[in-house]
């Protein structure tokens, strides 16, 4: 299950964040500075077709940061060995102009959170190489490089203050042990004590807080550090996805702006009550801007001029997919404008125009994301760009656009925008190389009639060299969330053309839940799961298998999280359609995800409350309809895969899920990884589990 909030529009393809950030290192890893340095690999395909290996080929670009005289684009690019099981993410720049990039580090160390300093004359940018991450500056050219930061522990992200006298930083806390009395004498205890809950949170256990920091900065080190939380027991930036964006300095610098939740233990798995607040250096004071704003308010943003910030908020408590929306307060007179009002679309990856005049921002609409900008004085919101793509984000370059795309043919590259035609021009060619080598699958729009009779527009990936004389088996792909955008994203696990390689025609519809086509579509899914998506589901399945080209005898039916839940459920339902399944971290009884996950507040809003509640028919219906009470129904082979950190879906999900499948003597398989959470981020591990992907599909439908 993936957020839809604020935070999501950095991390919902969620394997790709892990190229921005630096991986967890054993003690052993830190000390290790022999390291061999990853680069782009010397990959030379046999064939035109797509393999795990190739995906893991393909150099991932991310983040890119505008110099100040508006001339030079720097950027990353990580690249992952499979021999060494590990990535490493090195800094490029570009003229904005065109050209070749430059390579500026080489180290066996990622560099990220890169950033220019406000002259220019610096790149200031974190690293692990001393063996935690600290704060470093290098000349624009890579020489030079420097350790700023001496900070016990580490840091976390950073920003520079406008005058470059200061710089705010966020690090880890460590939570205070209530029960360390307990503990006398016992070093080696393992046990952990707890009295409330949000004990862990998607992947870990919470034993420290997040917390913003500034310093004093002059060129050569930081001191008189100041704690702008003032030890208070709540996390800034909000966790697990929330990054340095969520923190901003004034134009003037003498205010910070921080998103926080400020809540702990129960009430904060029951609320997604998140606040922006402001800081003064000068005073020391805080003040909530957002007050009586009830749902996620995030990612601040002062404009160049000083006289607004503009943030991306949620209206309703307690609902992380609601619609996010683009809100500017006027810093002089307090004014808060809803500027998408009216606007039936989410707003996100939030960019100030120079003149503070505009404000540019990602959306989704109809399986695309595309450029908008917002204009201040005549409130009017445009559309920039258009074509099958995704934009991720866009900053302005003097009289262009500087933005990263991607579509589900190609990884994320650079682009230079026109914002008056539109028109992009590319960049950086980060895998032009590889790509040129491959055939890709036609991608295709349809747009078919639900069983109520909506419209609804699904996603068809053919094989490369589709022959329409042949037949093909056809896999249902089941989108996760259950909110949130099934796009033009490239995945570099659920990646539609590496599945279109085997020779299978790829269904991805855009059923109930999905965002892109307004608020009352997407929010058709919330207490009802097992209902209209699941109707959505089979009206695309059988739509296409109407096709002379699909054998409608070798249908599957794939999908993780919220899309696991669909693949369990569609086992019970399904009527003979599939001949194979695949569940990835999904959700198979109703009852026990309620207990065991640790977000409350999505529980509560999508299923209508606790199974308890037997006077709550929401909720009551809900857990009806889990779908381990159609078990009994399960006759088809399916493919199970878990892992152990997964704490947003614990694996005895799937556990259970495998069990009941081999005690009904339904052909079954269970890939368990005791080192991955809600997705798999290693490279041995994202390469076995495509090949056990397509080993079992390849079993059952060829």
């Amino acid at each position: 299950m993936k957020k839809i909030s604020p935070i999501l529009w950095i991390a919902l393809a969620a394997a790709i964040m892990v190229s921005c950030e630096p991986k967890k290192k054993t003690q052993e890893e830190k000390q290790d500075n022999t390291a061999e340095i990853i680069g782009k690999p010397d990959l030379q395909p046999e064939s035109d077709r797509m393999t795990p290996e190739i995906l893991w080929a393909f150099g991932r670009v991310g983040g890119h940061e505008i110099s100040p005289d508006g001339k030079t684009v720097l950027y990353g690019v990580s690249y992952y060995s499979i021999e060494q099981n590990k990535g490493n993410r090195e800094l490029y720049t570009i003229d904005i102009a065109g050209g070749e990039p430059k390579q500026i580090t080489r180290s066996a160390k990622s560099e990220f959170n890169e950033i220019w300093r406000p002259d220019g004359k610096k790149i200031g940018f974190l690293c692990s190489e001393s063996g935690s991450v600290q704060f470093w500056e290098m000349n624009p050219d890579g020489s030079g490089r420097k350790q700023i930061s001496q900070i016990d522990g580490g840091i976390t992200g950073f920003k520079y203050a406008p005058d470059q006298s200061k710089i705010l930083y966020t690090r880890e806390v460590p939570i205070e042990n209530k029960f360390e009395y307990l503990y006398k004498g016992l070093p080696d205890a393992s046990g952990k004590l707890f009295d409330d809950l949000m004990y862990r949170h998607w992947d870990h256990w919470v034993e420290t807080y997040s917390h913003v920091f500034y310093a004093d900065f002059d060129g050569n080190g930081l001191s008189n550090h100041t704690d702008i939380m003032k030890g208070e027991p709540y996390q800034a930036p909000l966790k697990p996805f929330g990054g340095i964006e969520q923190v901003d300095w004034s134009a003037d610098g003498k205010t910070i702006a921080y998103t926080c939740k400020k809540l702990t233990g129960k009430a904060a798995t029951l609320s997604t009550n998140s606040d922006i607040y402001l800081y003064q250096t000068e005073t020391g004071e805080t003040s909530n801007m957002t007050q009586g704003m009830m749902g996620f308010d995030v990612a601040p943003l002062f404009s160049p001029d000083g006289n607004y910030i503009a943030w991306e908020s949620m209206e309703r408590d307690g609902y992380e997919s609601d619609q996010n929306r683009l809100f500017i307060m006027n810093m002089n007179t307090g004014e808060k404008i809803y500027a998408t009002k009216g606007f039936d679309q989410n707003a996100g990856s939030l960019s100030w125009s120079a003149d503070s005049k505009s404000i540019y921002f990602t959306s989704d609409w109809h399986s695309r994301f595309h450029i908008y900008r917002y204009d201040l004085e005549t409130k009017k919101i445009t559309k920039l760009t258009e074509g099958m793509y995704d934009y991720k984000s866009a900053g302005e370059a003097g009289d262009v656009l500087i933005a990263a795309r991607n579509s589900i043919s190609m990884p994320t590259e650079l682009f230079s925008v026109n914002p008056v035609s539109g028109e992009p021009t590319q960049l950086t060619f980060t895998n032009n190389e590889l790509l040129d080598r491959l055939t890709m699958g036609k991608v295709e729009e349809r747009w078919m009639k639900t069983f109520d009779g909506e419209d609804m527009l699904t996603l068809i990936i053919y094989p490369p060299h589709f022959d329409p004389a042949k037949k093909y088996p056809a896999l249902l792909y089941c989108k996760g969330g259950p909110q949130g955008p099934l796009s033009q994203n490239f995945h570099y696990r659920w990646n539609y053309q590496i599945m279109a390689a085997n020779d299978y025609i790829i269904v991805a519809p855009n059923r109930r839940g999905v965002s892109g086509f307004g608020q009352a579509w997407q929010e058709q899914i919330s207490g009802d799961y097992h209902g209209k998506s699941m109707q959505d589901y089979l009206t695309a399945i059988d739509e296409m298998a109407k096709e002379p080209y699909i054998d409608e005898d070798r249908l599957g039916a794939v999908g993780a999280s919220a899309g696991g839940y669909a693949v369990y459920y569609l086992a019970g339902i399904h009527n003979g359609r599939f001949k194979a399944f695949i569940a990835h971290d999904g959700i198979f009884n109703e009852e026990a995800q309620y207990l065991e996950t640790e977000e409350m507040w999505f529980e509560n809003w999508d299923k209508g409350g606790p199974f308890w509640e037997k006077d709550n028919k929401v909720a009551q219906e809900v857990y009806k309809h889990s779908p381990h009470k159609l078990v009994q129904n399960w006759d088809t082979p399916i493919l199970i895969i878990h892992g152990q950190l997964d704490y947003r879906v614990v694996f005895t999900q799937g556990m259970t899920a495998f069990n009941a499948a081999i005690l009904r003597d339904v052909p079954a398989e269970f890939l368990y990884f005791p080192d991955e959470n809600h997705w798999v981020l290693q490279p041995q591990n994202g390469i076995l589990w495509q090949r056990a992907f397509f080993d079992w599909l390849d079993r059952w439908l060829k």
